[in-house]
């Protein structure tokens, strides 16, 4: 959830503390005309919930939009209202300076109405209309839950809350109750008048405590603010003062506190590495910043290493206030890189770093279907670099340690020319020096790499010190020298998009953040960690259907580079005004109220193993006579020889 009880952001005089629904609890328009045709139709006819679409719903222009309902013949009534309510701006009355002055502020307010709606329909008024009936018999009550996406600690743009200068429109699902074929009118009429009253005390510029609306939308103005001024401070990432780095748990993102833990510690910068930022509303913020080029972070089991790389990978994204990384902030075009063992691979080259394979086998178009931990890592590496990461962020315990380094006694051991892997640290200073990819790298077991970082940080009890000097001098008495550099070669995307290879022709979906389901194909997205909310999973199974069912995207010529180029400003809307929503173009009918927006790296992870087909093609390389060929991959998914069902997408 949001980890914050944000009906405390409401005022008084209506919020969060008053009781909702049921007969008598929604006043003023909430027992409009649609919630007493519900009453009193009792349940006997669908024509009335049918009739909902478009209806007026009172509160100055509120209108139900069109929907969705689902009755199985023969069978209990489904019913799934999608997108609930828009209203008029000249009744929800939000200023302009937060709707259309910037796209930045306009996702930060339609963050902060989603997180009030979601928190106020789980209890913020009284009473939880998310939770359904179920049990029964065919003939037992069953559904009356309203969904909304519920927002967790980052402020993402998303499809169930869209505002423009025209109308602030919010998006959710209705189950509307039933016995067996029979709606309950009176108990939807209740449903409804909750929905209602929520409504009035979220959609609504005056209901909202509008200093707390205020400083979140500033405060992730701030955080784009800082995040675009790294560049000119020569800088790949920036870690204020005072950031509280730790979570609750593996499981809960929200920040630790004292009351977690006693000895917390909050990040102070070394001196050394000092720097100042200077944002459009908070002004000077000092911290530490982590320069171009390589940096490796360093120190002792538990003392804060991942903790440290764990934030600046997240630091691609806002946070909402209070979250305690709001300036921990990193180069958007920053990629976690690890090993995958298992995972397919599909027309990548990976000559960069392997060559030389038994039996001949080709690397500059490498596809397997089981690729091993440093095939694998090669892999992820190259096609970071193709969708045009500027930043490798790498954690030396989920690599795999043949591709990392090799030592002098294992060189004499094995001879070079036996080894088909030319080790990262051979790779890390060219990959910099000649394609401006900075690294940013946590080792704990290996000195190897101290000759060739530019930046060197230790972590002793959570506090960061500066040991850059100490570092190069230990490597120099130990005899530790740069390794000869092997010039980086100049990458460019050849691997072209095949719409075949894209359909999904059995249903698909997305139950959780680390898997998609895909007709036959399962989508493993566990080791993609900078994927999270499963509204960006979502959004990326109805992307992939989108560009299988639309040439103008995928058309057997343009490169997956130009493919996501494409997509990716279609999905921000660029060029549209400031509130469209792009996701809305991969929605199938009417808009998906489940769609976050993913980053572009990704969308193309998610490509390579997405069915058994003609994915990719390697189109005819510079000075050979090799066309390149097709590559199938297949990964079945249990029951993948039942019967066929139409393709389906992430909205009920």
């Amino acid at each position: 959830g949001g980890g914050y009880p944000w009906w405390e952001h409401i005022k008084s005089k209506g919020g969060g503390k008053s009781g909702g629904g049921g007969k008598g609890g929604h006043d003023d328009g909430g027992g409009d005309d649609v919630a007493e045709d519900l009453a009193a139709d009792g349940g006997q006819r669908l024509s009335v919930i049918q009739g909902l679409d478009g209806r007026a719903m009172g509160h100055g222009g509120l209108r139900w939009l069109p929907g969705l309902l689902r009755p199985r013949p023969g069978g209990p009534v489904r019913a799934a209202v999608v997108g609930a309510s828009a209203l008029p701006m000249a009744a929800a009355k939000f200023p302009a300076e937060y709707v259309a002055k910037t796209r930045t502020r306009n996702v930060a307010l339609c963050d902060f109405v989603t997180r009030v709606i979601a928190d106020m329909l789980r209890g913020g008024t009284g009473t939880d209309w998310t939770k359904a009936v179920s049990g029964g018999g065919w003939s037992g009550s069953k559904g009356g839950d309203i969904s909304i996406e519920v927002p967790g600690q980052y402020v993402l743009s998303r499809t169930c809350m869209v505002v423009t200068s025209e109308f602030v429109e919010a998006r959710l699902t209705l189950s509307l109750p039933a016995r067996g074929r029979s709606v309950e009118g009176h108990r939807a009429a209740d449903i409804v008048g909750g929905l209602m009253d929520v409504v009035k005390k979220s959609m609504y510029y005056s209901a909202l405590d509008q200093d707390a609306l205020r400083s979140h939308i500033l405060s992730v103005e701030d955080q784009e603010a800082a995040r675009a001024q790294l560049d000119a401070f020569g800088l790949v990432a920036f870690v204020a003062n005072g950031s509280i780095l730790p979570r609750k748990s593996g499981v809960d993102e929200r920040p630790m506190t004292r009351a977690d833990d006693p000895n917390l510690v909050t990040f102070e910068s070394p001196p050394t590495l000092a720097v100042e930022l200077e944002v459009p509303n908070r002004g000077r913020i000092g911290g530490m910043g982590i320069r171009r080029g390589i940096t490796m972070i360093v120190g002792g089991g538990f003392h804060g290493k991942s903790t440290l790389l764990q934030a600046l990978q997240v630091g691609v994204y806002n946070k909402v206030d209070g979250d305690g990384r709001e300036f921990v902030v990193c180069d958007d075009r920053a990629v976690k890189i690890r090993s995958e063992d298992g995972r397919w691979v599909a027309c990548a080259d990976i000559s960069p770093f392997i060559n030389n394979l038994p039996f001949s086998r080709d690397t500059t178009a490498f596809s397997t279907g089981d690729a091993s931990g440093s095939t694998s890592q090669a892999a992820n590496i190259v096609e970071a670099l193709e969708l045009g990461a500027r930043a490798l962020l790498i954690d030396e315990d989920t690599c795999a340690t043949n591709f990392m380094i090799r030592d002098a006694p294992m060189v004499e051991l094995v001879a070079p020319e036996k080894e088909p892997i030319t080790p990262f640290i051979k790779r890390v200073r060219p990959l910099f020096e000649d394609q401006g990819v900075s690294t940013i790298m946590v080792i704990g077991g290996s000195g190897d790499f101290f000759p060739v970082a530019d930046t060197v940080v230790c972590m002793e009890r959570y506090r960061a010190t500066d040991v850059t000097e100490r570092a190069h001098a230990i490597a120099e008495s130990h005899g530790r020298r740069v390794p000869e550099p092997v010039p980086f070669p100049a990458t460019a995307s050849c691997r072209v998009l095949q719409k075949e290879g894209l359909a999904a022709d059995h249903k698909v979906s997305a139950k959780s953040l680390r898997c998609i389901t895909y007709g036959n194909t399962e989508i493993e997205l566990t080791y993609v960690e900078q994927l999270v909310e499963i509204g960006q999973a979502k959004a990326i199974m109805d992307a992939l259907q989108h560009l299988a069912a639309s040439s103008k995207y995928v058309d057997g010529t343009r490169t997956l580079a130009e493919v996501v180029d494409a997509l990716e400003r279609a999905l921000v809307a660029e060029g549209r005004n400031v509130g469209e929503q792009g996701l809305d173009s991969i929605s199938h009918g009417n808009p998906c109220p489940f769609h976050a927006l993913p980053r572009r790296f990704e969308l193309g992870a998610a490509v390579e193993p997405v069915k058994d087909g003609e994915v990719f093609v390697e189109p005819r390389r510079r000075g050979t006579a090799d066309e390149g060929r097709p590559q199938r991959r297949l990964r079945p998914t249990p029951g993948a020889a039942a019967e066929r069902q139409a393709p389906g997408s992430a909205c009920p």
